[in-house]
């Protein structure tokens, strides 16, 4: 069959990207599993594996660098995100990781939004700095002046946005400009947006960063991370991926191949149930602002209408001053559509609390914040859920 015509839009990229209609003849690519490839002969082995030791990816010599479905699944990153080369990896938090560690060694420095993903901050506060590599946390609105924030030794700039649980906008053309004159590599923590909503790579960025586990697999049933690369971050990136040997099943990226294909469709319905539970929220007396950069109102609205294309369904909702603790869990433990977790992307509704960590901005709300993920049922039915919860909120006294 014939390629389609390109450029092609980003629904016909999800349902079309990572599909080699020339060798395959089923509209999924097949699963292929093996550790081992068998070579016609010694020099053709010797030939592959000088290839693989020069820089080249392909011909595979072995398992652990993937095979034709991890290939399908990562042309259809590349194809999504306009990247040079991706990779699968076993969680959101390992893509986070070898994005930074692939660029420093002892003596370096990296910086790192004040809003950002926990675990992220526990790595960079408690791995890196026992392996000599300190770390400087950010306001994530510095704007420009990160500028002065960089050493000679500062070798990766890190970004989130919006930020987690927080939510707030970075001006990430610009962030990662100052960070290519200063000679660092800037990477973001792309999930909220997913790849169909923002390309951090055509804005300068060099590595974009996916908890594929969220949006991309879609269905609460899939644990992986993806990184993808520009032509100039790839060789180092590549270099760490192999050394650690990090990889992930065929079975996972037929998995999120599938998701990709969906993602489309679900995020506009995720973004639609937002919308009305952020109307209903708004309208409540308990509540002081909810977090979500989509809203004319939010601090980083400017930001993302000029970069982002969407929004999905995840958001913050802030407590006035003077709700109770409790109050808030009694809503939250009789919540029966929303479920208690920590992760959000699939077809569920979630409602956690909040306790943002901050090490040099002060806390953006002195009072109570909660997260949600709105899932795929109804919006009416989730809202009689709140309407329940928050007469037990106002119970509590």
């Amino acid at each position: 069959m014939p390629r389609p015509p390109a450029p092609l839009s980003a629904a016909t990229t999800l349902a079309t990207a990572g599909r080699d209609r020339e060798t395959f003849e089923f509209v999924n690519p097949p699963i292929v599993r093996g550790s081992t490839v068998l070579h016609a002969s010694v020099a053709d082995m010797k030939a592959r594996i000088a290839a693989r030791n020069a820089g080249a990816d392909e011909p595979i010599t072995y398992g652990i660098y993937g095979g034709p479905t991890h290939q399908a699944f990562y042309d259809a990153l590349n194809a999504l995100e306009g990247g040079h080369r991706s990779w699968a990896l076993p969680s959101g938090l390992t893509a986070c990781v070898i994005a930074i560690q692939a660029f420093v060694k002892s003596g370096d420095h990296v910086l790192v939004p004040d809003s950002v993903y926990w675990p992220v901050r526990r790595y960079c506060r408690d791995t890196l700095a026992r392996f000599g590599v300190t770390t400087t946390f950010y306001d994530p609105t510095i704007g420009a002046g990160i500028e002065a924030l960089f050493t000679p030794t500062t070798r990766v700039l890190w970004l989130e946005a919006p930020g987690s649980h927080t939510f707030e906008m970075q001006d990430v053309p610009l962030l990662a400009q100052i960070a290519r004159a200063k000679g660092a590599i800037s990477a973001i923590d792309n999930t909220w947006a997913t790849p169909l909503y923002f390309q951090p790579l055509k804005h300068g960025v060099d590595i974009s960063v996916h908890a594929a586990t969220k949006y991309i697999g879609g269905h609460s049933d899939l644990l992986m991370g993806t990184v993808t690369s520009n032509e100039r971050a790839w060789p180092p990136l590549r270099e760490a991926l192999h050394n650690y040997g990090l990889t992930t099943s065929p079975d996972d990226c037929a998995l999120a191949l599938r998701g990709l294909r969906s993602m489309g469709v679900r995020l506009a319905q995720h973004r639609a149930n937002a919308d009305a539970l952020i109307a209903w929220f708004q309208q409540q007396p308990e509540v002081a602002r909810v977090l979500y950069p989509a809203l004319p109102e939010d601090p980083g609205h400017a930001l993302w209408q000029r970069d982002f294309s969407g929004a999905c369904g995840l958001f913050g909702v802030a407590l006035k001053k003077g709700v109770a603790e409790a109050a808030l869990h009694a809503l939250i433990d009789g919540l029966q559509l929303f479920g208690r977790g920590y992760s959000w992307g699939g077809f569920e509704s979630l409602l956690i609390q909040s306790f943002p960590e901050r090490t040099v901005t002060p806390p953006i709300h002195d009072g109570l914040l909660f997260r949600v993920h709105a899932g795929l049922e109804d919006p009416a039915d989730l809202i009689a859920d709140l309407e329940l919860g928050f007469a037990r909120l106002r119970a509590v006294r």
